[in-house]
């Protein structure tokens, strides 16, 4: 889980905005451009995002992707999105190397990628509105875009798994326009990510991994690819993907972190 830390009252007026949809909140925090324009935008985001539920949610049987699933839809007759990230899930396999997966029992199932997916988009609505900070953070994923005001960037704190209440690290966005933090772990939500190559719950040395990436889509996904794979080879694995840093705890309470991360950190 992450938190976006507050800013001071230098920052530009804020609007701010929690929202449960998808089996968790959405926490928006979005400063300057118009307040008319900005609203808009948001409520534009905001109803993005019970939209994807609606057609990804694999809970709901009138859903595309349910009735996909059952052979009622093809790919070519859902809307757009489902094919763009049907293509992203195959690309997130494909640099994991089956890591990460679109399938669960045998079934199709995008909801690993579809939150982060969601979460990117909606950011991205907001900044095209002219808001020139924006950080959207869907239960401890976060995007963030701009700055909050100036001379002071976006920072975020990562939960210590092991320490309720405490902070593993905390993520600057210093220096850059766009950045994003994903956390893959057990403290949440228990074993829920699953190792594709046996279909059950993964079981590895990990009780979180948090990645540091331009992009949530990807981050999230590069997470939860690198939990499944276990400290030694995800922190390798890790290393060798470009513009991506990571932070790893296991249950001994070791933590192991990519060569570029202490850059991040503040």
């Amino acid at each position: 889980m992450a938190d976006t830390v507050a800013e001071s009252a230098e920052a530009p007026a804020a609007v701010r905005h929690a929202e449960e949809v998808m089996g968790t909140v959405f926490s928006f925090d979005v400063r300057g451009g118009d307040p008319r324009t900005v609203k808009a935008a948001l409520d534009e985001a905001v109803a993005g995002l019970h939209r994807v539920d609606a057609v990804f949610s694999t809970y709901r049987e009138d859903s595309q992707i349910s009735r996909l699933v059952r052979g009622d839809l093809t790919v070519g007759d859902c809307d757009p999105e489902v094919a763009e990230v049907l293509e992203l899930g195959a690309e997130a396999e494909r640099v994991s190397e089956g890591w990460f997966s679109t399938s669960y029992e045998g079934r199709l199932d995008p909801t690993g990628i579809v939150k982060g997916w969601a979460i990117e988009r909606a950011a991205r609505r907001l900044a095209e509105a002219g808001a020139t900070g924006v950080s959207v953070n869907g239960g401890g994923d976060v995007q963030l875009l701009g700055v909050p005001g100036p001379q002071r960037p976006w920072r975020v704190g990562v939960s210590d798994p092991l320490r309720p209440g405490g902070l593993a690290a905390v993520i600057s966005a210093a220096g850059l326009t766009e950045l994003a933090v994903a956390t893959s772990g057990t403290a949440e939500r228990g074993a829920h990510i699953v190792d594709p190559s046996t279909g059950r719950s993964a079981v590895t040395d990990l009780v979180a991994v948090t990645v540091v990436a331009p992009h949530v889509t990807w981050a999230d996904c590069w997470a939860t690819a690198a939990f499944a794979m276990g400290s030694r080879q995800g922190l390798r694995w890790l290393e060798s993907l470009p513009g991506v840093e990571a932070l790893l705890i296991t249950a001994g309470d070791e933590v192991r972190c990519t060569g570029g991360l202490a850059a991040r950190l503040g």
